[in-house]
C-alpha cells in the first residue's frame, strides 16, 4: 500500500483529494493547522468525514513550524506528497501579507527541506492561475512567461514555483506544480464567490458583482480537479517532453501543469446558474474591479490531457446544482 502525505488535508481541495486517494486504496497522512482564516468548524466537519477511515491519519500543525514536516517525512516515508497547505485569497493578501510569507514561503521551504532529506517518488505542489497575472493572451499555457503577478498572493505562489525548481535541479526531486483555476463545489470555502453568492441569494441580500459583471473565470469543479491531481501522481516528470506544449524543465525533473475546465464562463452566467439551482433571483450590487484581481482566466489543458488522458469537463450548471444541494443540506436554505 502506498502512502500519500497531503498538507492542508482539512481544506477544501485537500479534503476532496484525501477522500479520493483513500477510495483508490492509498494510505493518507494529512496535516492541517485548522486556522481561523475562515470558520474552523467547516475544517473540522471535513476532517470528521476522513478520520473514521482506517487508512487515514490526521496531524494538527502549521507547515511552517521548523522540523514538523521533516519529522513527519522521516516517520512516514511517503511515496507521494501533495502540498496544498497555504494561505489563500487574493484580497486578504493586501491586508495581511505576513501570513502569506509564513505559510506560503516558509511553509514551502520546510516542505522542500523535508523532501530533500527523505525524497518521495513525486512531490506535487499547489500553485494558482493567478500567477499568469497581467497576461492577456488566452488560453493560458504553461509555457507562457508569467512574471507580472497582480497580487501578493500570486507573487508568493510564483515564488514557490521558483523555489521548488531549484530543489528539483539541485537535489533531483521530481516536482510538479499544479496551477489551479477557480475551483468550486461542495464543502467550498466561505470566503469564495460561490459561497457568498449562494448565501446572499438564499437570504434575499444583495451580492457584490465586481467589474460590473464583466468577468470571466475558468470555473473548475472540485471532483474533476482532484481526479486530475490523483492521475498526475504517477506522471513523474523526467525524460523527454510529451510535446512542444510541455513545460518540462530542461535542467530538472520539474514541470508546471494547468488544471482547469478549459472553458471560461461569464460571471453573470455563473450567477444565473445559482439562481436556477436556488429558484431565487439575485439582487446585484455592481462594483468596480477590485485591486489585485484580473478580468478573465482560461486554462489550456492540452498538457493535462496528454499526461492523464482526461481533463475537467463538468458543466457549470451541473456543478453549481450539486454545490447548492450541499449548501442547503449543510447550512439550511
Amino acid at each position: 500500500m502506498r502512502t500519500a502525505l497531503v498538507t492542508g488535508s482539512a481544506g477544501f481541495i485537500g479534503f476532496h483529494l484525501s477522500r479520493l486517494l483513500l477510495d483508490q486504496g492509498w494510505r493518507v497522512v494529512g496535516v492541517d493547522s485548522h486556522n481561523d482564516y475562515y470558520d474552523p468548524a467547516l475544517k473540522s466537519a471535513r476532517e470528521a468525514w476522513l478520520t473514521p477511515h482506517p487508512q487515514f491519519r490526521a496531524l494538527r500543525g502549521t507547515v511552517e513550524t521548523p522540523g514538523l514536516l521533516a519529522g513527519l517525512f522521516a516517520a512516514e516515508r511517503p511515496d507521494a506528497v501533495i502540498h496544498l497547505a497555504a494561505q489563500a485569497g487574493v484580497r486578504h493578501s493586501i491586508d495581511n501579507p505576513g501570513a502569506y510569507v509564513r505559510a506560503n514561503l516558509l511553509g514551502t521551504f520546510e516542505l522542500l527541506e523535508a523532501a530533500r532529506a527523505h525524497p518521495p517518488a513525486h512531490l506535487l505542489l499547489a500553485s494558482t492561475s493567478s500567477v499568469y497575472g497581467a497576461n492577456t493572451a488566452m488560453p493560458y499555457r504553461e509555457t507562457d512567461k508569467a512574471d507580472t503577478q497582480m497580487s501578493f498572493y500570486a507573487a508568493t505562489k510564483k515564488s514557490t514555483e521558483a523555489m521548488a525548481h531549484s530543489y528539483a535541479h539541485l537535489f533531483g526531486l521530481p516536482v510538479t506544480m499544479l496551477r489551479f483555476f477557480t475551483v468550486y463545489g461542495p464543502w467550498g470555502r466561505p470566503d469564495m464567490a460561490p459561497w457568498l453568492f449562494t448565501r446572499a441569494i438564499l437570504d434575499g441580500s444583495p451580492i457584490r458583482v465586481f467589474n460590473h459583471g464583466a468577468m470571466q473565470r475558468d470555473f473548475t469543479y472540485v471532483a474533476d480537479l482532484v481526479q486530475g491531481v490523483a492521475r498526475l501522481i504517477d506522471a513523474v516528470p523526467g525524460g523527454v517532453p510529451v510535446g512542444d506544449f510541455d513545460s518540462l524543465s530542461p535542467v530538472a525533473p520539474f514541470r508546471v501543469v494547468n488544471i482547469g475546465n478549459g472553458a471560461p464562463v461569464q460571471l453573470t452566467d455563473f450567477i444565473a446558474a445559482i439562481e436556477t439551482a436556488t429558484g431565487r433571483t439575485a439582487i446585484r450590487d455592481l462594483q468596480p474591479m477590485q485591486p489585485g484581481d484580473v478580468p478573465a482566466t482560461w486554462a489550456d489543458t492540452t498538457l493535462l490531457t496528454a499526461l492523464t488522458g482526461q481533463s475537467p469537463r463538468t458543466p457549470v450548471t451541473t456543478g453549481v446544482a450539486a454545490y447548492v444541494r450541499w449548501f442547503v443540506a449543510h447550512y439550511g436554505g
